[in-house]
């Protein structure tokens, strides 16, 4: 059989995702497990690496069993992963020494600010783009450098230790071992990359007492890292694209060059957009990061972007459903927010994992404000919807702050903007169309398409974005002036929940 789709493999916060697109970009099969979330103190979260690894693996092998079609018939792997989220793994056993620190685990931020205190914020951010903060890679890999040496010989263990984000253990694994890399758009956001120099920083990694020798090679998103070891589906299948899931979903939407924008609803909410061949410094409001990486003679060609990463967006709702089981399913939230005509006064602040853009306060946490005996369910339910909104304007205003013209559009994809109020909230909020694709699975479609791309398999990117369905635009209601009227009440919240674990 000759190699006629594209596997995407999306291993995200919250679950793990294979899907097989055909040659016209569309989806032929998907198949997905949800992902064990462990919080052992207040502020950690943890994922088990071999949970990982084997729910994508169960994943891979069941999109081909739904599809129909044999691994030989597969042409590229492309490869997108939850960023920051970080581990360390013993080389010649394949045992991880500890769970996963997850992007949005807390417990680093002592050491982050004891790092601010001693003068270092504007070096790290000069040299990586990136705020000081415990979101990032750098102070969770020296947490568990640290953590591990009490039960260990360090020399040995070292010697034998490998370090990495998602994308490198499941590379990893996917290889039998024989492949240690990252790309560009995942090592970016580790804190340890110098954005200029496309590489670890020296600096960095005395810093925070990291050996160079763990971490893994970086190599351009768009190229060949390897084949798949014959026991993972069968066949050797190269991998041919590796990306953060945000910068996969920029990719996925065509948005390549300055001005392009969209934004995520996922865990997280991550609006991010493309500024070409330029480095967009916003005086840490936002994050300077690296889009993607380009395989090609000599040096590879590196775009960068500029991000606004908001910690809490979906995960608001799964805590409604999962934590204080005020809902059964995600949704039920529109028809319940849909069933009263304004939040009662009540508002939402969704600081659960602190926040980020553009306050970056690790101590805040979220919380409701304006309760009174009237509040009802629906009025928490709605807050949380409008919340998420009112975030994103928050980024989308620091945006415009800083571009010569302002954004007139927004590109939506997550699983979050299946929420027909919330996007129509967001048009009003923000008093612009909000473009809805067809296909949500944006950061998987933008894996598939790079690796496709590198591979040959697709020709013209311009051409394959072009594909992609447009389902719904949702048109700004001029006449809803509330949710802009309520806006400076909802940051009014925002200012009283910061500093609350200070």
């Amino acid at each position: 059989m000759s190699a006629s789709y594209i596997m995407a493999l999306d291993l995200g916060t919250t679950g793990n995702r294979a899907i097989i697109f055909d040659q016209a970009g569309q989806i032929v099969a998907q198949s997905y497990k949800e992902l064990t979330q462990y919080y052992p103190e207040p502020g950690w979260l943890e994922h088990d690496p071999r949970e990982i690894w084997d729910d994508i693996r169960w994943a891979a092998r069941g999109v081909l069993d739904k599809a129909k079609v044999s691994a030989s018939a597969i042409a590229a792997i492309g490869l997108t992963v939850q960023r920051e989220t970080c581990l360390l793994w013993d080389k010649e056993t394949g045992r991880p020494h500890h769970n996963a620190i997850v992007w949005q685990d807390r417990r680093t931020a002592p050491l982050c600010n004891e790092l601010r205190a001693a003068g270092k914020a504007d070096e790290i951010y000069n040299r990586t783009g990136l705020v000081l903060d415990a979101y990032f890679s750098a102070t969770k890999l020296a947490w568990l450098l640290d953590h591990i040496k009490q039960y260990t010989d360090p020399p040995l263990y070292l010697e034998k230790t490998l370090a990495g984000t998602v994308d490198s253990w499941v590379l990893w694994n996917l290889t039998g071992g024989k492949v240690h890399a990252t790309d560009h758009s995942n090592a970016s956001r580790t804190m340890l990359l110098n954005l200029q120099g496309h590489d670890w920083d020296p600096n960095l990694l005395d810093m925070f007492s990291i050996p160079r020798h763990i971490m893994p090679e970086v190599k351009p998103s768009l190229g060949l890292f390897g084949y798949t070891d014959p026991d993972f589906l069968g066949a050797e299948i190269p991998i041919m694209s590796v990306l953060g899931d945000q910068q996969a979903a920029l990719f996925g939407h065509g948005c390549d060059s300055p001005g392009a924008l969209k934004c995520t609803y996922g865990t997280g909410a991550f609006l991010v957009a493309h500024t070409g061949n330029e480095i967009l410094r916003t005086n840490h409001e936002l994050l300077s990061t690296i889009a993607w990486s380009v395989a090609g003679d000599g040096k590879p060609k590196v775009g960068y972007a500029v991000e606004g990463a908001m910690f809490t967006a979906g995960a608001c709702i799964q805590w409604l459903r999962d934590g204080i089981r005020v809902i059964s399913h995600a949704a039920d939230t529109e028809p319940l927010a849909r069933r009263i005509g304004t939040n009662g006064g009540v508002y939402f602040v969704p600081a659960l994992s602190g926040l980020g853009a553009p306050h970056w306060d690790m101590s805040a946490r979220g919380s409701f404000m304006g309760i009174t005996g009237g509040t009802r369910r629906e009025h928490l339910i709605r807050a949380v919807l409008e919340a998420i909104a009112y975030e994103v304007k928050e980024v989308v205003d620091a945006v415009n702050a800083g571009a010569p013209t302002p954004i007139k559009e927004l590109k939506v994809d997550g699983g979050a903007c299946q929420n027909d109020f919330l996007m129509q909230f967001q048009a009003d909020v923000l008093g612009i169309p909000i473009e809805r694709p067809a296909i949500l699975d944006t950061t998987a479609q933008g894996a598939a398409f790079a690796a496709g791309l590198a591979s040959g398999y697709w020709k013209d990117y311009r051409a394959l974005v072009a594909t992609r369905g447009i389902e719904r635009v949702f048109e700004p209601n001029d006449q809803a002036s509330e949710p802009q009227d309520n806006y400076a009440m909802w940051k009014k919240a925002v200012e009283r929940s910061k500093n609350w674990c200070e």
